[in-house]
């Protein structure tokens, strides 16, 4: 299908509209609809192989070599990718999710993540606060079986208290700070968890070829 970052601009305003607010045990969001029809399913099907665990998980970062984005490389040969990105960096959008979250964006660079989780998978609870100023958590699998590999979610303790919705085009989303833990229990992955991960961050983030647009901070004129 075509693909416009018009078109995912006015779905995430949309989404952003409807989101539905959560305080504990920490604030977060949950949000559907997020991206335009047929968008989840383009995403799906790039043709990107799923990195193989190698028995080792629990952070992301162990696998730095086999992580994908939508970096400068994948979005000029990507049309999903070029207007998902687009729609992420585009000022109507940045407004938004500050007036909407109660972030401040200015300055910071857009750095959006395909992840591709199989069976072994499991992520240690963790708070996202450094260089990270805002975290969508986007989940794209289609597969039924998916339905309970949401994001888990932990009080101040890193005590496990609720899991997020896992569906396709729908997101949880919070603004970093020193309580925001979540992770993914250990459990059985049928096939292929995906989703796609995105993160407003600060100068300070030093691996720049992750960025989407490495030599453009967000602005608002």
């Amino acid at each position: 299908m075509a693909h416009t970052a018009e078109a995912v601009i006015n779905s995430l305003l949309a989404s952003f509209a409807a989101v539905e607010r959560f305080e504990t045990p920490y604030r977060h969001w949950l949000s559907g609809k997020c991206l335009p029809e047929g968008t989840v399913e383009d995403i799906n099907g790039l043709p990107f192989p799923a990195p193989k665990l190698g028995g080792i998980s629990g952070k992301r970062e162990v696998h730095n070599a086999t992580r994908r984005y939508f970096d400068v490389e994948n979005r000029a040969k990507y049309p999903v990718i070029s207007a998902v990105s687009d729609g992420f960096q585009s000022e109507k959008v940045t407004r938004q999710i500050e007036q909407t979250f109660g972030t401040k964006l200015g300055g910071t660079y857009l750095r959006i993540e395909y992840a591709q989780d199989t069976n072994g998978f499991w992520l240690e609870p963790h708070s996202d606060l450094g260089v990270k100023v805002f975290t969508y958590l986007l989940y794209t699998s289609t597969d039924p079986s998916h339905a309970d590999l949401g994001t888990d979610i932990y009080d101040t303790d890193k005590r496990h208290v609720a899991r997020s919705p896992f569906k396709p085009n729908a997101a949880m989303i919070f603004v970093p700070s020193k309580i925001t833990f979540h992770g993914f229990e250990p459990r059985k992955v049928e096939g292929v968890r995906k989703s796609v991960i995105v993160n407003y961050v600060t100068n300070d983030w030093r691996a720049r070829e992750q960025l989407a647009f490495p030599d453009q901070p967000i602005r608002h004129s």
